[in-house]
């Protein structure tokens, strides 16, 4: 195991701090564990900590004051666009908490360190000239992975980092000596990041660039057009695993892209699948994807492309599992079971799981998942004209708080004016609301759910039943609203009075009565109508228009 060397910098934070609040973190003398210090207008002082005892501590009794805030103001440099300064050459972070008049009122002021030896365990992945993106929550270590790989990168080639919030190579113009010999251009806001990509490109001819957070589509497109020109790139990217990347429409360029595509009779019969199958649209623009599981464990997909067609194809891909063990860098083949690489973390379901829901039969329910990872019931509607028959009760699916209240529906990518006038016309206890948060049923169309937008994961994520309907058409919307609320039970509604007239019309036809005209009804329950009589040998016919249009019974 290399030898790990850390430089933090901390005098150079302390003389930016309250001397008071300076004082009392000598006296806890935890300098290796402090994460960062917290400064709130009207609240006591506060420091966290990592390690074996992780947490908060009081630094003082008496509470921030505005002296307190703008003695550290006065020493800092100007906060940019992103609400964000630091301590000149050094990787100190402080952050900014503003009031609506632009005053600030609170401070987060985070600990910077340069450990320099991390790179060792993929130091062979670094060195070979292929692209490589990194992966990994908040605080595992990216941001230190990649500037150690800046400063080893730079030894012997033309390194140009592109630092748009200063976080790799620190405060200041002069960057912070842990990038080495590395080139590093700031960016003035952060939604300019990729214009400052291709001018890193165009401009100073690098043979790697270095970007830390991709997270916007034009900066996956940048990173597609630098790849393309033969740089290579290392970088990090919102996500824990190539399957959030995969399940993401901003960033899935960044694998390839996903696209649905339909294939021939014959190749569907030798796939085994369906004939509209995902596919991945074009190379990969990173050649190898690591997933930082924590500082000594990493999962690497040395072939991203093969890795995403494998998950596709609903195959776990072959991984290298690279940990230390006495310290000595161990490395496995292993094939990518969530439950086996990543049991420290909750995963979501793979694309492949994700996309297939929305191929399922009519009325179809997904069966039931894990029980550590809380998935919404996902049902399919299709264009039947029949009233759908499903296995349970849909109720009995939806939590237990939907019963006896009215339902809060939240339409996404269908026209909220059909859902309300479906509603209305079968009766239904049901409003529709403004909010995903105070939803209990998410209804979608089937090209959205595909697609898989950020309502969705958000969805899945607060466990919201999701249905799913083939098309927009008021049918679409009342097959979905009877199955949600179980309208062949024995509870009252507008749709069991109008069955019920229906029947006492046939019996009455059958009995010797020339024709019977119904009370108006809805196209969904009309159709119940007419198969009621037809199955009687009776005549059926609609008339009048909407919404005042009925249906007759007669004898032929």
């Amino acid at each position: 195991m290399q030898e790990i060397r850390i430089t933090d910098n901390l005098d150079a934070l302390f003389d930016v701090l309250p001397p008071s609040i300076v004082d009392s973190l000598k006296r806890i003398e935890r300098f290796n564990e402090l994460i960062e210090v917290v400064m709130d207008l009207g609240r006591p002082p506060e420091s966290r900590y990592a390690g074996e005892h992780a947490g908060e501590q009081i630094l003082r009794n008496e509470e921030i004051a505005a002296a307190d805030i703008e003695y550290v103001l006065s020493r800092i440099s100007e906060f940019d666009a992103d609400n964000r300064a630091g301590i000149a050459r050094t990787l100190h972070r402080i952050s900014a908490i503003k009031n609506r008049r632009s005053v600030v009122v609170g401070l987060t002021c985070r600990v910077g360190r340069a450990v320099y030896g991390t790179l060792g365990i993929i130091e062979d992945i670094i060195t070979s000239g292929k692209s490589i993106l990194l992966l990994g929550r908040p605080g595992v270590g990216k941001t230190t992975m990649l500037r150690e790989a800046a400063r080893v990168l730079a030894e012997s080639r033309r390194v140009v980092i592109v630092d748009t919030s200063n976080e790799i190579g620190g405060d200041g113009d002069i960057p912070h000596p842990a990038v080495g010999r590395a080139r590093r251009m700031q960016v003035a806001t952060p939604n300019l990041q990729h214009e400052v990509m291709i001018e890193a490109v165009e401009n100073h001819n690098p043979q790697v660039i270095v970007i830390d957070e991709i997270g916007r589509a034009a900066e996956a497109e940048a990173a597609r057009t630098i790849a393309e020109r033969g740089v290579q790139l290392i970088g990090t990217a919102h996500g824990q695993t190539l399957e959030n990347l995969m399940a993401n429409p901003t960033l899935s360029d960044l694998i390839g892209g996903i696209e649905s595509v339909t294939l021939s009779d014959e190749e569907a019969r030798r796939r085994g699948t369906q004939k509209t199958v995902l596919e991945r649209r074009a190379p990969p623009t990173f050649d190898v994807l690591i997933e930082i599981q924590d500082r000594h464990k990493l999962l690497v997909h040395p072939d991203v492309g093969q890795a995403v067609d494998s998950l596709l194809r609903g195959k776990p891909p072959m991984a290298e599992l690279r940990y230390y063990d006495g310290g000595e860098i161990k490395i496995e083949k292993v094939r990518v079971t969530r439950a086996d690489t990543l049991s420290d973390s909750q995963t979501p379901r793979s694309p492949q799981r994700q996309f297939a829901q929305a191929a399922r039969t009519e009325y179809g329910v997904p069966a039931a998942p894990a029980a550590s990872i809380a998935q919404p019931a996902v049902r399919m509607h299709t264009s039947a004209d029949t009233m759908p028959q499903p296995e349970q009760s849909a109720q009995s699916e939806l939590p237990a708080r939907l019963h006896g209240k009215t339902m809060q529906l939240y339409a996404f990518g269908i026209p909220r004016n059909r859902l309300a006038q479906s509603v209305r016309q079968l009766g239904v206890p049901a409003e529709i609301v403004d909010s995903l948060e105070d939803a209990d049923v998410l209804i979608t169309a089937k090209a959205y759910y595909r697609q898989r937008p950020k309502i969705i994961s958000e969805a899945e994520h607060l466990n919201i039943p999701i249905y799913v309907l083939r098309s927009n058409s008021l049918t679409q919307m009342e097959n979905c609203l009877a199955d949600l609320f179980s309208l062949s039970s024995a509870e009252s509604t507008p749709y069991e009075a109008a069955i019920e007239e229906s029947e006492s019309a046939v019996r009455r036809v059958l009995a010797g009565e020339r024709m019977v005209d119904l009370s108006p009804q809805n196209a969904f329950i009309r159709r119940q109508q007419h198969e009621m009589a037809r199955a009687a040998n009776l005549v059926s016919h609609s008339y009048g228009k909407e919404p005042y249009r009925r249906v007759r019974i007669f004898r032929d």
